[in-house]
């Protein structure tokens, strides 16, 4: 059995029942979202697209009936991570017999305006590990069908210049176990320890992507008070860094909507509070 190559395909924000609260307040922070759209599963997203992957705004109509539980027992903030998938029968067996608990296969869709009066369908399947099998989070494994309905032109120009997920932190008190699990689905290959020095313990290097493990105390340390809110949780994910293609246009989208932001030589940080319980920083 190889091992598949660790690519990001997006992250996910969960908003629970405050979808409109969560595209307001990431229009304010200069991206530019697709409209509400609404899985056959239920849930309901925006996306910010970048070049190779994006970030969803997950939630729910809690007046619309269907509620997901995989998304309903998680708080406001960074709860997914995915990664790209191409064949998800075989991939669904190699973590099976490498002892990875996840379940079968699931397909579904959700209708795409592309205006002018025509829609289709974007259709996904995707694997997801067991619930329970990260500490930190959901963890899936997304293939789409219907690329070409997610990576569309115009839905990946921002004003704050946002072109890619550059890193993605967690927080664990056991960072080298939770590190150990991505590494029993990518290889050993695919998971470093921290540098001498950094305050990182591990990390998965998922193309351009870096996943970054520390403890939760060093986490604090880094992010003062930009930190999110644990809501209750020893691991979690914390913090995204996005790759823009000027910081000057960053900080102009900042300014414009209004947000408060920690403006640095090399970096521009956002406080978990004014990203819907996530830390954002913005880089070149």
């Amino acid at each position: 059995m190889a091992f598949p190559i660790p690519r990001l395909d997006h992250v996910v924000v969960d908003a629970r029942d405050r979808m409109e609260e969560a595209a307001r307040v990431y229009h304010s922070l200069g991206f530019h979202l697709t409209e509400r759209s609404r899985h056959t599963l239920g849930s309901e997203n925006h996306l910010a697209v970048f070049e190779t992957d994006y970030v969803e705004l997950l939630g729910f109509d809690p007046a619309g009936g269907k509620i997901r539980p995989d998304i309903l027992a998680w708080p406001v903030g960074l709860n997914g991570l995915v990664f790209s998938l191409d064949q998800p029968e075989e991939f669904y067996g190699d973590l099976h017999s490498r002892g990875v608990p996840a379940d079968e296969p699931q397909a579904f869709s959700r209708p795409v305006n592309l205006g002018a009066g025509l829609s289709h369908d974007a259709q996904f399947r995707v694997v997801r590990l067991r619930a329970g099998t990260a500490s930190f989070g959901r963890v899936y494994f997304c293939h789409h069908l219907t690329p070409e309905l997610i990576w569309r032109p115009e839905w990946r120009r921002h004003p704050n210049g946002a072109a890619s997920v550059a890193r993605v932190t967690i927080a664990a008190r056991d960072p080298g176990a939770s590190a150990g699990l991505l590494s029993r689905i990518f290889g050993p290959q695919a998971v470093r320890p921290g540098s001498p020095g950094s305050d990182v313990s591990w990390t998965l290097a998922a193309g351009s992507v870096a996943v970054d493990f520390l403890m939760p105390g060093i986490l604090s340390h880094r992010l003062g008070d930009a930190a999110p809110d644990p809501a209750g949780r020893a691991d979690y994910m914390a913090a995204l860094a996005i790759r823009t293609a000027s910081l000057a246009a960053a900080a102009r989208a900042l300014q414009a909507g209004g947000v408060a932001a920690r403006i640095e030589p090399h970096r521009i940080l956002v406080p978990a509070a004014a990203a819907m319980n996530v830390a954002i920083e913005f880089v070149e």
